[in-house]
């Protein structure tokens, strides 16, 4: 009896770890999108549903009612600091998506609880905002998500699936925290010269100060054919043309010496746009 006991347990055991190390592909398989944006980063993880012949819009997911953006689970997106969501504020941290598609808009919600569309609780919706949708071309055939036109302060996530295209709206506050950390670090020993004009010249500040710790910059690193460019593009835009072409000369110079043939063609191609 003890022997067939053991047997039973055995075969039991083994049973289970079959059914564990068993595995077969996901038909909507789980991806984590991560985008660095502004001082920190967005994060976006959804389950990937495909077309496979069907109709989804309006037949698959029925048109006003709540779905879950994806397939499988909630889809979970995380902000790492406060943005606006099409002018509207909305707190760093991690929500789940939902959308509440119409034939020519999508309602996005962003519901601060976990429980997905099954269990969904309005009095958790945190951020409600209305997307007007396009048609595209041609079909997507398995749903997804992307970062486009990522500034430093804006970007939109895309949503593409069938025919259909949303594009939504991000964007976050940094000049007051950039110039905060620029006067602070000015203060410092090492003064990241480059990488404030960088910032100046790129956001259209004061380009004045820009050029100035340009100057330094070349003057700390000499060598620097990188910096020597960043400020003759500086030195263009203020509309010194004589002075944009003598520094991108020297960059020139600087490029060659370190056989870097992308700063050569940076470097000719403003002085040809002069």
């Amino acid at each position: 009896m003890k022997k067939i006991i053991l047997f039973l347990v055995l075969t039991v055991l083994g049973m289970n770890a079959n059914a564990q190390s068993f595995k077969v592909p996901t038909p909507s398989p789980t991806q984590t999108i991560k985008q660095e944006f502004s001082l920190s980063s967005v994060e976006i993880t959804y389950s990937r549903p495909a077309l496979r012949g069907r109709k989804i819009f309006g037949d698959i997911v029925p048109f006003g009612k709540l779905w879950r953006a994806g397939a499988n689970a909630p889809t979970k997106v995380t902000f790492g600091e406060d943005v606006k969501i099409m002018g509207k504020s909305l707190k760093a941290g991690s929500y789940q998506l939902m959308i509440n598609p119409t034939e020519r808009s999508w309602e996005i919600i962003f519901n601060k609880g976990t429980d997905g569309v099954f269990n969904y609780h309005p009095e958790e919706n945190v951020l409600t905002v209305s997307v007007p949708t396009a048609t595209l071309q041609y079909p997507v055939e398995s749903l997804a998500y992307q970062f486009e036109l990522v500034a430093a302060n804006k970007m939109f996530i895309q949503i593409s699936w069938e025919k259909t295209f949303v594009s939504i709206p991000v964007e976050t506050e940094i000049d007051a925290k950039i110039a905060s950390s620029i006067e602070k670090v000015m203060s410092a020993d090492t003064k990241p010269y480059f990488e404030s004009a960088s910032y100046y010249f790129e956001t259209g500040r004061d380009l004045n100060k820009a050029l100035e710790w340009a100057t330094k910059a070349t003057a700390s690193n000499p060598s620097a054919f990188w910096v020597f460019h960043l400020k003759a593009k500086i030195q263009a835009k203020m509309g010194d043309k004589a002075g944009a072409k003598a520094t991108a000369l020297k960059s020139i110079e600087l490029a060659k010496a370190a056989k870097n043939d992308d700063y050569v063609a940076l470097n000719e191609k403003l002085i040809k746009g002069l």
